[in-house]
C-alpha cells in the first residue's frame, strides 16, 4: 500500500515523534522533491527536519509530468502541486495532505485523501496507538501551534469511540 505525503503531515508527525506511523501503515511512503526540500532544506533548523532526513524508508520521487497550469494560479505551492501530480500517476492508497485548498483539489481529482488526524485514526484502528495515545498525539499537535479545527477534533474523538 502506497501513500504520497505532503509537508505538514510530515512535520506534524515528526514533531510529536510519530513519523514512523507512516512506515508502519504503508509499504511505500512517497514524498516529492519540493516537499522533501521544504521540510529538510528550507526547514533544516525547524523541529522534525532531522527525523525526516533520518527516515530511510521515505522515498523521494518526482512526478513524471509538469503542471499544465502555474501552481500559484490555483493557490497551491510547489509541494502541493507535486504531491497531486505524483498521486495522480502512482494511484496511492492515500494522499496525506492537510491544507484546505490542496485537499479540495485532491477531492476534485478523485484522489483518496486523508490528513494527519486520519493517520492517527488509522494507527489507532491498526492498534499501533491506544485511544489515549491517539488523543494525546492530536492534542500535542494543537499545542505545537498546528491548526486543527475543533470540529475535526470532535469528529476524531467520536471515531475513536466507535
Amino acid at each position: 500500500m502506497k501513500a504520497v505525503v505532503n509537508a505538514t503531515p510530515l512535520i506534524a508527525l515528526a514533531r510529536i515523534n510519530q513519523l514512523d506511523l507512516l512506515n508502519q501503515l504503508f509499504d511505500v511512503v512517497l514524498v516529492p522533491p519540493a516537499v522533501y526540500d521544504e521540510v529538510t532544506a528550507q526547514g533544516a533548523t525547524r523541529p522534525g527536519a532531522t527525523l525526516v532526513v533520518q527516515s530511510s524508508w521515505i522515498q523521494v520521487q518526482a512526478p513524471g509530468t509538469s503542471p499544465t497550469v502555474e501552481p500559484l494560479l490555483l493557490g497551491l505551492d510547489a509541494g502541493e502541486m507535486q504531491v497531486l501530480l505524483l498521486a495522480s500517476e502512482v494511484q496511492p492508497a492515500w494522499v496525506v495532505i492537510d491544507e484546505r485548498l490542496g485537499r479540495r483539489v485532491a477531492l476534485a481529482m478523485h484522489l483518496p485523501l486523508t490528513g494527519t488526524i486520519g493517520v492517527l485514526l488509522a494507527a489507532f484502528q491498526a492498534t499501533l496507538l491506544t485511544k489515549q495515545q491517539a488523543l494525546d498525539a492530536a492534542q500535542h499537535i494543537v499545542a505545537l501551534g498546528i491548526h486543527i479545527s475543533p470540529a475535526l477534533l470532535t469528529w476524531f474523538e467520536n471515531e475513536l469511540d466507535q
